[in-house]
């Protein structure tokens, strides 16, 4: 389990010295989750100690969502006086979410075919 750690961990290093030095309006973490997606691809396969560890991160997601809740609850009465903008916030990102997921979809999906 610490191999498939480390070997996370490798790569959010790298993307925060990417992000650090040639891109910096991009999170690190997510220039290192594209790299880890880009070496998986080139190796074909996950190694079972990255398996592992996210396999063990994902069924404990829901703990990573508590300090967001505890966020929540703490600044109700300013989330409350501001309900409409929150609202309409949620719900332009859902749609916008859901509209980029299927372009990418159809994007891919015209790739695949012959």
């Amino acid at each position: 389990m610490i191999a498939g750690l480390v070997q996370i961990l490798l790569f959010q290093g790298l993307g925060e010295i990417v992000a650090r030095f040639f891109l910096p309006l991009i999170p690190g973490p997510v220039i290192g989750l594209v790299l880890m997606l880009a070496w998986l691809r080139v190796r074909g396969s996950v190694p079972p100690a990255v398996d592992l560890v996210a396999t063990a991160f994902s069924q404990n997601l829901g703990l990573l969502f508590v300090p967001a809740a505890v966020g929540v609850v703490m600044f109700w009465p300013q989330i409350r006086s501001h309900a409409l903008a929150v609202v309409a916030a949620l719900v332009v990102s859902v749609v916008a979410t859901m509209a980029v997921t299927a372009l990418v979809l159809r994007a891919i999906a015209k790739d695949g075919e012959p």
